[in-house]
This record gives structure tokens, C-alpha cells and sequence, in this order.
């Protein structure tokens, strides 16, 4: 099947199975690998990216469905020439890693969060990420740097 979509702003056109997930079209197909596959069932929210501005779980979504959409990876995050987007700085600066497992998963997140939640508390925060998992047990840096990312785009 053939679909077509955006991915970080750039026109993609991919012969894919009916059945490949949005994931594997990400990194099998287009190399995209900052895209991790975690649980294979949608529960920890590592393979989460924008589709329409809105965060979706892609290991939970056909590739087709995405057909027409503009798909934004953790690959199309940073500026062109390498500077980190303020969600990105906040993670870094507020040690709101680990292993990095989770990390790009949590960005893409903060980022939906950011645009559709405007000043979140802390219990909101954590609610809002309630569907990315961490397995070093860094949320309360995680919830600082999403804090720190709200402060800068208010």
C-alpha cells in the first residue's frame, strides 16, 4: 500500500504491508530511530510523536491511518542547526534523563502537553505524562523540566 504523509516537514511517500505500524514505518523505513519501541502494546510511551500536533503512541497506530497527516518525530524537534528546542534545554538542564530510554517519548509528550494545557500544576503534569513510563525513576527531574519548558513558552 502506498501512503503519504509528512514527516519533520518533509514530504514522505512509502510502499509499506497494510498491517506496518506507524513505528516501524518511522524506524525500519525512513530510519528514524529516535522513535523507541518499549512495550509493543502502547502502555509506556516511548514510541510516542505528534501527528497533527497531538501525541500519539506509534507502535499503537497502522502507518495508513497516518495517510495526509504531518508526523513530527524527536528527529524534528531541535532547530536546523542543532540548537535544542526549549523542552529539549529544560530535559537537559533540570537532568530530566536518565538512560534516555523514555526521553523522547517524554519530550514529544511535554510538548502536547504544553500546547493544550497551558500552566499545569504539578499533579497535572504528572497526570498528563501518567502514560510514559521511566523506568530509572526520574519523574520528579522530568516534572521540573516539563515546569521549566511551561515557564519558558508562557
Amino acid at each position: 500500500m502506498k501512503i503519504e504523509l509528512k514527516v519533520n516537514g518533509k514530504p514522505v511517500a512509502a510502499d509499506v504491508p497494510e498491517n506496518t505500524l506507524l513505528v516501524q514505518l518511522l524506524r525500519e523505513h525512513l530510519r528514524l530511530t529516535g522513535t523507541h519501541v518499549g512495550c509493543d502494546t502502547a502502555q509506556c510511551g516511548a514510541c510516542t510523536v505528534l501527528a497533527d500536533g497531538r501525541a500519539i503512541k506509534s507502535c499503537n497506530v497502522l502507518a495508513a491511518q497516518m495517510q495526509g497527516a504531518e508526523v513530527t518525530t524527536i528527529e524534528g524537534v531541535a532547530a536546523a542547526d542543532g540548537t535544542l528546542h526549549p523542552v529539549q534545554a529544560a530535559f537537559k538542564d533540570c537532568h530530566g534523563l536518565q538512560c534516555g530510554f523514555c526521553t523522547p517519548g517524554m519530550v514529544m509528550s511535554t510538548l502536547d502537553l504544553l500546547a493544550h494545557h497551558k500552566n499545569a500544576s504539578e499533579a497535572e503534569i504528572r497526570e498528563l505524562l501518567d502514560g510514559n513510563l521511566c523506568r530509572c525513576t526520574g519523574y520528579q527531574n522530568i516534572v521540573k523540566a516539563v515546569q521549566q519548558a511551561q515557564q519558558v513558552s508562557a
